[in-house]
């Protein structure tokens, strides 16, 4: 079942996007013309409609991974989830994704330079038992990431 918003909902969330540690009450000043205590309630109405997670996000760049980059890995047939799951077990890899076209599964890793992300998928993902073909992108400038994915207007219920 799909949750309805409004554009409270919505400026609510932008905030928190903006600052994640942002209290009810600067939310409420920010928004204006609306209390701290229904701003508590909506934050929580959201996160129990799971529209919402409040989380830490860490900054791999800030840690020394200065590299970043997408695999796309073409797998035996009925051997595409048991290579998921494979994948998502390794510390560099910051996503996992089983998808259509030419590749099976798709993976992001972050590694301190080029020669670690180059060992990782030659020498670690290529020999997981399944994988037939990787082909790999590097991403040297990331402009906007799932962290920073607003409610789209068109969304909000008057």
């Amino acid at each position: 079942m799909t949750h309805k918003i409004d554009h409270v909902d919505r400026a609510i969330v932008d905030l928190l996007i903006e600052d994640g540690r942002m209290s009810c009450a600067d939310i409420a000043r920010r928004i204006g013309n609306i209390s701290e205590r229904t701003v508590r309630y909506r934050i929580d109405t959201l996160v129990q409609a799971g529209v919402l997670r409040v989380s830490a996000v860490v900054s791999p760049r800030a840690l020394g991974f200065q590299v970043t980059a997408d695999v796309f890995l073409e797998v035996e047939p009925g051997r595409i989830m048991s290579v998921a799951r494979r994948m998502a077990e390794f510390d560099c890899v910051t996503y996992v994704a089983c998808s259509t076209g030419e590749s099976d599964v798709s993976i992001q890793i972050v590694a301190r330079d080029n020669a670690e992300l180059y060992h990782f998928v030659t020498e670690v993902v290529a020999n997981v038992p399944g994988v037939r073909r990787t082909t790999t992108v590097l991403l040297p400038v990331v402009l906007k990431d799932v962290y920073q994915w607003r409610i789209p207007e068109d969304l909000c219920q008057a």
